[in-house]
């Protein structure tokens, strides 16, 4: 019993390392615009990253803890979570271009590239003078859905061992949120900014994160494993 524990523990600690792994790289991948996008003068959505990422892997998690009182298979359980993350950032991303469309009427372009590389159009002919870009371009969407993918089974995969040790939805979700929190707030450093998407310059920064998530990672499974379950009555 005493193996097949241990072996569980690590198994556990092995899928929080992975999912605050997919967590960090994830949010590289969203188009985060920041008070600049919020006048139009940005490209990507008017709010901070850790804001973003949270939103997208906290849809992610709940979409699977529903999916986990239905079945304990993994599998299902984290598309669940991939699919709930993307619909939240899809939905979030198309508000964002209504507005900036409809309301404020600005094109969609990139400073970051003079061509979108998903359409090929160039863009610097429909970026305004003295900005960095508006709306949420082909690019930026088709980026921010990957990211939103990555960060919805990240949080899937972070919930599930949780709630397998200490067998509480509730005291699994607080060690999840609090787990991917910090998962979302390390890239977040070092993003320092906006961030269009995998098209941007900052993108290619990801292996820091990366290194700083793992060693995060392993620190909070450790404590999950041995803290979480002393709150089991």
């Amino acid at each position: 019993m005493s193996l097949v524990f241990d072996t569980n523990m690590l198994i556990y600690m092995l899928e929080i390392v992975v999912g605050g792994l997919l967590v960090s790289v994830g949010v590289h991948f969203v188009p985060v615009g920041g008070a600049p996008a919020a006048m139009a003068q940005a490209t990507g959505i008017g709010t901070g990253t850790v804001t973003l990422a949270a939103g997208s892997g906290l849809t992610g998690l709940l979409s699977a803890g529903l999916m986990m009182s239905v079945t304990d298979n993994i599998w299902p359980i984290l598309a669940t979570g991939a699919v709930g993350s993307m619909i939240m950032m899809d939905a979030t991303m198309l508000t964002g271009d209504f507005i900036y469309s409809y309301a404020v009427g600005c094109p969609y372009a990139s400073a970051k590239v003079n061509y979108d590389p998903i359409t090929m159009f160039p863009q610097p002919p429909y970026v305004a003078p003295g900005t960095v870009g508006q709306g949420i371009p082909t690019v930026c969407f088709v980026s921010g859905t990957i990211g939103a993918l990555l960060g919805g089974v990240g949080g899937a995969m972070i919930y599930y061992p949780c709630l397998q040790i200490g067998g509480n939805p509730a005291q699994a979700a607080i060690f999840a949120i609090g787990i991917f929190f910090v998962q979302a707030v390390i890239p977040s450093w070092n993003i320092q900014g906006t961030i269009e998407g995998f098209h941007d310059p900052k993108f290619k920064k990801w292996p820091l994160a990366f290194k700083a998530s793992l060693v995060a990672g392993i620190l909070l499974a450790i404590m999950t494993v041995l803290i979480q379950p002393l709150g089991v009555a």
